[in-house]
């Protein structure tokens, strides 16, 4: 099988992210994934830049992160993907498979409605999937579901508590959406849980991971990490 981390924090774009790049791409090549996905929190959320500057410049922050990992995957030997992380009050969608013009050619996400973002993305090609929908914190005051407008539901997020992703399954299930796992890793190898997807083959691209996620073909994991080795599938 072919295992892909699809949710990823790194240094300095995500504020809360504690690694670089290279640290996180570098560990998971150790263990044997076959891929991640970078997934940083857009300047809509905890970006580690200066929220007045202009949203073009903003944007170019952004990307610092995924063009480094996209310049140095190929020496560390590991496949290259990223999405954003997007919020609203808290809930959190990863958004998967439109490019960096669409981004600096779309300002307009940034006042829109939720649901009107989401339906824009979607038309113009993106994957969706609603991030840890059942997590409570301090930060969030309540739950929102959004099942009309994503394609599918983070049911394992290793941030969460059990009972937390044990409803986000349920509620993937009742709206008959596929499901995806993912670590929300900020702190590359000194995790003690990673969650993400397998497939029966490689990832060739952005677009095959899209269709492949949208017609239900992944498969979830998870696994414990001591000192930065995997100790047991669980």
């Amino acid at each position: 099988m072919f295992r892909y981390e699809t949710h990823l924090h790194s240094s300095p774009v995500s504020k809360c992210g504690s690694y670089s790049v290279r640290d996180n791409l570098e560990f998971y090549k150790e263990i044997g994934y076959d891929g991640v996905f970078l997934t940083n929190h857009f300047i809509d959320a905890n970006i580690g830049c200066d929220r007045t500057l202009p949203y073009e410049e903003q944007i170019e922050f952004y990307f610092t992160d995924i063009e480094e990992g996209e310049r140095i995957a190929p020496e560390i030997g590991i496949k290259f993907f990223w999405g954003i992380e997007t919020s609203y009050l808290g809930t959190d969608f990863l958004v998967y498979g439109l490019s960096k013009e669409w981004y600096l050619t779309h300002p307009e996400i940034m006042t829109v409605s939720r649901k009107e973002m989401l339906t824009m993305m979607a038309d113009d090609g993106a994957l969706i999937i609603q991030a840890h929908p059942f997590r409570e914190a301090s930060y969030i005051d309540h739950v929102r579901l959004f099942p009309y407008h994503v394609h599918g539901i983070e049911v394992d997020n290793c941030g969460n508590e059990d009972f937390q992703n044990d409803m986000a399954k349920m509620y993937a299930d009742v709206y008959h959406l596929p499901h995806s796992a993912g670590s929300d890793n900020h702190i590359s190898r000194y995790i003690s849980r990673l969650a993400g997807v397998e497939f029966d083959r490689p990832i060739e691209s952005i677009g095959d991971f899209i269709g492949r996620m949208k017609n239900g073909e992944a498969k979830t994991f998870s696994i414990l990490i001591e000192n930065g080795q995997v100790k047991k599938e669980i």
